[in-house]
């Protein structure tokens, strides 16, 4: 059976890590601890004291200051390894952990979960080749040697730099090592970690390169177990909930968040919040609990990043200068289909593709898999479509050899009926207004990504009004926009009342429109 030993790096909240460390070794596992030597004196000799006689605790030898970004985190983490090593020879996983840390699932789960996957889980991501680095220097970490903290130096952090630069101070990478990198909060074998350790004590030139290297915590691990264990020993993967906001800090979790950890495939979350008593209270007896079953939907990321995106609908960034000095032409006229069912706005497409001889496309702008002719590469992906949208347009209408043209967009593409609307050419918009069942939003919210088929009833409850508020908002948004030529018909409408407004739409008499919206089950899921 797996024996975790924690490898803890920590600097504050002592009574946190004394019941931190009580309630992980009381599963059987074990942990050393590593707490910043920057930390009060007084704090790590409560937490010595009150773990002195615990049997499956130990500390690292020696005690360092850390700081961001800097070589003395991986110090300060290999110091902790060392010491588990040594402490623990029947441990056989060594799992990193933050102070803030948690368990999401019970100690058997965990257990049981390492016990069937004979694996070493660290995301390691090519450096070079990888997106992983969003913003901030890149090569640079590596080529040159970086003395100075960037956040508390930042002149001497630059200068340094500059100054190698303008020498041409650069230093190779070690020929036999692809650097990778990725989270540093990962869970390896024991057998890869006496190697590591191995290779600590016989690769000196390794060591001096990563020593200099900057934010190393993201790329020593991540290259030397890339280095050392078979590709298909190795999970790409962290087995820490975490996410970031927009602005790069980790996301907090509080006492409500306790159904959503429990339902994402991980083992423990960072970061708990230090207020969040009544969460701690719960994940703590759910760690200690037998029998207990989980139910994984995993729609943590997609479910955080629709909620945070509520309110900054309707900002748009400077047009770009392809959109500002392109227009589809004076003479030309777009007709826009915008639905929130995007089976409706099709079968409606179909029925008037029979009828009328405009061409039409479904939803070119939200789905990739739109059919559309060879325009040269510029209908391949959805970002090309967007950034050069009038530039495509312009292509179509060119293909089809025609002055009017019918495509449908979703309700969320403010930005792109925005700018049509701002073009040369004439713009025409029907809404087509439907009636929204919870069965049917709880449907959209699965195809999205924002809840599985495991997601519980409490989610799920608090997740469908807000989905719906979005819904309504994105309708009224549209109409608030005061668009001309707009027009709309509804799915509580018979056909006589839904086709005067089509009719005007694509300027067809109204037995054509009434031969269009007659359709069987065109409103239906």
């Amino acid at each position: 059976m797996a024996k975790i030993a924690f490898i803890l790096l920590c600097h504050k909240d002592p009574d946190a890590i004394i019941d931190q460390a009580r309630r992980l070794t009381a599963a059987g596992d074990c942990m050393a601890i590593h707490f910043d030597a920057r930390a009060r004196r007084e704090h790590f000799n409560r937490i010595a004291v009150a773990l002195k006689d615990n049997p499956n605790v130990t500390f690292a030898r020696k005690r360092i200051k850390c700081g961001w970004g800097e070589w003395s985190l991986v110090r300060a983490t290999l110091l902790a390894i060392e010491a588990a090593e040594a402490a623990f020879p029947r441990a056989t996983h060594f799992y990193m952990l933050s102070g803030d840390c948690m368990a999401i699932k019970s100690a058997e789960y965990i257990h049981d979960f390492l016990d069937e996957n004979d694996a070493d889980f660290i995301e390691s991501f090519d450096f070079l080749e990888s997106d992983w680095i969003k913003t901030g220097i890149k090569e640079e970490r590596l080529i040159y040697r970086h003395f100075f903290n960037e956040r508390t130096r930042k002149r001497w952090f630059y200068a340094s730099m500059t100054l190698q630069k303008r020498l041409g101070l650069t230093r190779p990478i070690p020929a036999d090592l692809q650097i990778m990198i990725g989270s540093q909060w990962w869970c390896l074998r024991r057998q890869t970690v006496e190697k590591i350790l191995d290779l600590t004590r016989d690769r000196p030139d390794v060591m001096r390169f990563f020593r200099t290297t900057w934010i190393p915590d993201e790329t020593f691990f991540q290259t030397l177990v890339r280095h050392l264990i078979p590709e298909r020993e190795i999970r790409t993967r962290t087995l820490t909930f975490l996410m970031f906001s927009d602005y790069g800090m980790p996301v907090t979790f509080y006492n409500d968040h306790f159904d959503l950890l429990l339902g994402q495939d991980f083992l423990f979350a960072r970061k708990i919040s230090p207020e969040a008593t009544e969460l701690k209270r719960r994940l703590g007896d759910l760690f200690a609990a037998e029998g207990v079953s989980f139910q994984i939907s995993n729609e943590g990321q997609s479910l955080f990043k629709f909620l945070t995106g509520r309110g900054r609908e309707g900002r748009r960034f400077s047009p770009r200068f392809w959109e500002t000095e392109s227009t589809l032409g004076r003479e030309r006229e777009l007709m826009i289909i915008t639905c929130k069912k995007w089976h409706v706005a099709k079968r409606l497409l179909g029925r008037i593709r029979k009828v009328t001889n405009v061409p039409a496309m479904e939803y070119l702008f939200d789905e990739e898999s739109t059919v559309l002719p060879d325009l040269g590469g510029i209908q391949h992906t959805l970002g090309k479509r967007t950034r050069h949208r009038r530039a495509l347009m312009r292509m179509l209408f060119d293909y089809y050899e025609t002055d009017r043209l019918i495509i449908c967009l979703d309700p969320n593409n403010m930005d792109l009926l925005q700018d049509f609307y701002a073009d040369r050419s004439k713009t025409s918009l029907l809404e087509i207004e439907c009636d929204f069942t919870d069965a049917y939003l709880l449907g959209h919210a699965k195809r999205v990504g924002l809840a599985g088929e495991r997601t519980s009833q409490e989610t799920i409850d608090r997740l469908l009004p807000t989905i719906r508020s979005d819904v309504y908002f994105e309708a009224d948004r549209i109409r608030d926009a005061n668009f001309t030529n707009f027009h709309r018909i509804r799915e509580r409408n018979g056909p006589e009342e839904n086709a005067l407004p089509l009719s005007r739409f694509l300027d067809i008499t109204l037995d054509k429109a009434r031969e269009i919206v007659a359709a069987d089950h065109l409103f239906a899921d």
